[in-house]
């Protein structure tokens, strides 16, 4: 799997907003400079949020950014997909929708086993959780592995 320079810049916008407050309204630039983001670049990723679902935008001195609904509803997943698509893909095709055969016919229900378990961490974890620095102990768990942190 591989996360886009967009997923993360949008999942950082995001996090943002969850740390302002469910009420609290950002501006765009507030955002792109607290997260080092290129200006431009977040624009985009912020509209694309906003018809999403996942963010509301009002204009005017007061206006700016906020999160659609609650940061504690909206998983990691959630703003992912808005902005990338499907969470795990094989040359862009959805797993389930993918045929092989011979010895490479086990390849598919591996493809499953990834996405169900990208699926279960990101789907799961919410942008409140994340903002709040409280991972879920199961996310903790996996990442004090000190093998998780090397690079084969």
């Amino acid at each position: 799997m591989r996360i886009s320079a967009r997923a993360d810049y949008a999942v950082r916008a995001a996090l943002e907003l969850a740390a302002a407050g469910d009420e609290a309204s950002l501006k765009a630039e507030a955002i792109a400079s607290a997260q080092g983001i290129p200006h431009k670049f977040l624009e985009g990723i912020l509209g694309d949020l906003r018809r999403g679902g996942l963010v509301l935008s009002r204009r005017g001195g007061n206006g700016g950014y906020r999160l659609a609904r609650p940061a504690a509803s909206i998983a990691i997943a959630d703003v992912i997909r808005v902005v990338d698509g499907p969470l795990v893909s094989v040359r862009g095709v959805r797993p389930p929708e993918l045929a092989y055969c011979g010895p490479a016919e086990s390849l598919l229900p591996l493809w499953i086993a990834v996405r169900v378990n990208v699926r279960k961490i990101l789907g799961e974890v919410t942008l409140a959780e994340v903002a709040a620095a409280k991972l879920p102990d199961e996310v903790l768990s996996l990442a004090e592995n000190p093998e998780a942190w090397t690079n084969p």
